[in-house]
């Protein structure tokens, strides 16, 4: 055991940090309006991307951390990414190597934000931080490196570290494999991974991600007329392009019931996941679903806790978050409208492949279209999901030891509904890594939406045992455990589900 970790005197450290330096510079960060580049073709142009790239670079050089690199990696037409490299302290090994990631970039705006709020004016509200970005995922660095600034301040034993911070995961982290390529020979064979990008389904204990679903989307336009023309000449004998486009999502969706009609969308939920989804479905209780901003009499789409929890992380649901071709109603006249557009979101299972997901998808609503519309399906996004290979028992301890320190409550295991292409991509490049995949987006924080917030103590005790999981990680590595043997009992699921 490392008798040399004294947990208040880490919690301390880490506490002093928010305080005094993280969460003034997270304000800085929320300032700035760095959208994905998905929702800024601009981005080069605006400049946004490059000051929240400034912001972090400048910080993370200004840590007291012996011999770390900091550089600011710039492949041709893509995104930037941050690369940190801090070698190994205290006895630890060069030779072993954790890698911590993040990203940088922001969902766009959003409409709905308190009279109070915005997301580009930081506004601290008790234990609360709000703007876009400062929990998804701008403090991903700055907590990365704070754990390693409290195990160095106790001259606490790990191994080298890597963190990579990457600036286009809103938009399926298209640039991130030739990063992780180019630099590949500077990340070595990673033993373990830490991601800070995912959720918590409340603020009393540390929760880590088992799986994360994938996602096939893009643009779905029926047109039917090269221009508008009056809706009481027009009706009965053209075909509304709205009532087409209801046709079409009625071949993927069961309206009634929400249900994804497609075989080839789904897949078996593994025992495990079963047992882990019914565990937190007990601890959480109607918090699964009390979380949402519901209006009265409004109610959610089943009564059993279990089942909710399996909705949201191992089903496939289809979401339209955009529409195009529809004025507003303040100047929507008697128009039958040449064309309608929408922009599908559909989540798929973790095992999934997401490349077949969108070829499927886009077959199945460009086929036949009725009264021979024109209707094309641009996909943006085919992204596999992840399930996470079987956890090694120093892993294991090490997560449920940092929640008791540092929450005093176990440690608990859950999906997520959301997606991180890079954690899909990792499996397959470093199939003998554990994964520790966490975050600090729990009820209300509203990731995506209006009034996202930061809930501070969160980032802190998350930050606090990233350190604890990090030293015991070199405690395992002296006992060669750190390495997975592809003969682990309960295997590894990496294999079945290719990358994104």
């Amino acid at each position: 055991m490392d008798s040399n970790f004294d947990a208040p005197a880490i919690e301390r450290h880490v506490s002093e940090k928010w305080d005094d330096d993280i969460v003034p510079r997270l304000v800085d960060y929320i300032r700035i309006p760095n959208k994905s580049p998905m929702f800024d073709t601009d981005w080069v142009a605006h400049g946004y991307m490059d000051a929240a790239v400034k912001l972090m670079e400048d910080w993370a050089k200004a840590q007291s951390i012996p011999g770390m690199v900091v550089d600011v990696v710039r492949l041709e037409g893509r995104t930037p990414l941050i690369f940190l490299e801090i070698p190994a302290a205290n006895g630890g090994s060069d030779d072993d190597c954790v890698l911590l990631y993040g990203h940088l970039d922001k969902q766009p705006e959003m409409t709905g934000w308190d009279d109070d709020l915005g997301p580009w004016t930081p506004v601290i509200k008790g234990d609360r931080l709000y703007g876009r970005g400062g929990a998804d995922d701008g403090y991903a660095l700055f907590g990365s490196l704070a754990a390693i600034l409290a195990l160095q301040a106790q001259k606490i034993p790990h191994a080298r570290c890597v963190i990579l911070i990457e600036a286009c995961e809103e938009s399926g982290s298209y640039d991130l494999p030739a990063y992780v390529d180019h630099l590949a020979a500077r990340i070595g064979m990673p033993s373990l991974v830490v991601c800070l990008d995912s959720g918590c389904a409340n603020y009393d204990q540390l929760w880590c991600t088992t799986s994360l679903r994938g996602l096939a989307g893009g643009n779905l336009t029926v047109k039917v007329l090269s221009e508008g023309v009056h809706s009481g000449d027009a009706s009965g004998i053209v075909a509304s392009s709205f009532r087409i486009l209801r046709q079409l999502l009625s071949r993927i969706e069961d309206e009634k019931t929400g249900r994804i009609l497609l075989d080839g969308l789904h897949s078996e939920v593994p025992a495990e996941r079963l047992v882990q989804a019914k565990e937190a479905a007990k601890v959480v209780g109607t918090a699964v679903y009390d979380k949402f901003p519901f209006l009265p009499g409004m109610v959610p789409m089943a009564d059993d806790l279990t089942e909710l929890v399996l909705n949201r992380t191992w089903r496939p649901a289809l979401s339209v978050t955009g529409v195009d071709g529809m004025p507003a109603l303040s100047s929507a006249g008697n128009v039958l409208r040449p064309f309608t557009a929408v922009k599908l979101s559909l989540r798929l299972p973790p095992t999934l492949d997401g490349k077949r997901a969108g070829e499927l998808l886009k077959q199945t609503l460009e086929r036949d279209p009725p009264y021979g519309a024109q209707v094309t399906l641009d996909l943006e996004k085919a992204s596999t999901g992840w399930n996470a290979p079987a956890m090694s028992p120093w892993l294991n301890q090490a997560i449920d030891d940092a929640s008791r320190e540092f929450f005093g409550q176990p440690a608990m295991y859950m999906g997520e509904g959301g997606t991180i292409p890079f954690m899909g991509m990792l499996g397959e490049k470093y199939p003998d890594a554990q994964f520790m995949i966490t975050g600090v987006l729990g009820p209300h924080s509203n990731a995506h939406g209006p009034n996202e917030f930061l809930h501070i103590p969160m980032g802190k005790r998350v930050t606090a045992c990233v350190a604890r999981v990090i030293a015991r990680h070199h405690e395992a590595g002296t006992r060669g455990e750190t390495r997975r043997s592809a003969h682990v009992a309960g295997g590894s699921d990496h294999g079945d589900h290719g990358c994104c």
